[in-house]
């Protein structure tokens, strides 16, 4: 069995103020998105520009902010908040949805794009191969917070984690990582470097979330004010996946079926 390592939740402390490392996550996560996305802008068929990455940049923050804390009141604890709404506000007891965060970046994506003459998928074909790290540096978070841990396991691996009794458990949110973080990147950036038909990258991302959050949840402990949602198996966060997935599958066709019949690569990047 492996020792979880005690951490500070504090990065930093000067006086009064706290820095915490959960909330660096998301800035170390935005700050490599942006870097990222102002490289791919270079790419001569993107129509965004290291400018405009610049400026979305702020409409992205706001989607996964807004988006992934009023996703985790809907999807995890409704009933919660809507007995008490105010808390909604109250972020620093934690509690974000990555399917609320990615609806959030969705709706900005489209907003953006319409105010600036890119389509729907062309922005998201754009956005997608930046998501990876910022959910890697998510899980970190959430490892260092010793939160989301997995079920148990008689694995060497297992680890005690503060708060969750004394058996071990899947060290589940490294596995999530290192899947949905570096997994996930290397596929969707390298499958990204060259032209593909418009939507297809945005494809990619979804049915690769989807799959690889599914197969996690197996080592995942449910919500204990959850459970298992559907079938005694399923958790909450396979249920929210299997419309990426489904969704995922069918956008890739429909992509290289428009492709054929309409097709949306410049000749000379074909």
């Amino acid at each position: 069995m492996l020792t979880y390592p005690q951490f500070d939740p504090n990065m930093l402390t000067i006086g009064p103020l706290e820095l915490r490392w959960y909330g660096m996550m998301y800035v170390f996560g935005v700050t490599v998105g942006w870097l990222l996305g102002r490289l791919r802008a270079k790419k001569p068929w993107n129509k965004m520009t290291p400018v405009l990455m610049d400026d979305f940049i702020t409409w992205a923050i706001l989607g996964v902010v807004l988006g992934g804390r009023i996703g985790y009141c809907l999807f995890y604890n409704f009933s919660y908040y809507a007995s008490y709404p105010l808390k909604i506000f109250a972020v620093w007891e934690g509690g974000m949805s990555f399917h609320g965060g990615l609806i959030g970046v969705l709706l900005a994506i489209w907003l953006f794009g319409r105010k600036h003459n890119m389509t729907f998928p062309e922005m998201g074909d754009f956005v997608s191969p930046l998501v990876a790290p910022g959910l890697f540096f998510g899980r970190i978070g959430n490892f260092i917070n010793a939160e989301l841990w997995g079920r148990y396991t008689t694995g060497w691996w297992g680890m005690q984690f503060p708060g969750a009794g004394h058996l071990p458990r899947h060290p589940s949110q490294l596995y999530e990582a290192a899947l949905e973080g570096l997994v996930l990147f290397i596929i969707v950036w390298l499958y990204s470097r060259r032209p593909r038909p418009t939507g297809c990258v945005g494809a990619l991302f979804l049915l690769g979330y989807g799959v690889f959050r599914f197969a996690v949840e197996f080592a995942r402990e449910p919500d204990s004010h959850l459970g298992f949602v559907a079938l005694n198996w399923m958790s909450m966060g396979q249920i929210l996946c299997l419309p990426m997935i489904l969704f995922g599958i069918g956008y890739m066709l429909w992509a290289y079926h428009n492709e054929k019949t309409n097709p949306t690569i410049p000749a000379e990047y074909r």
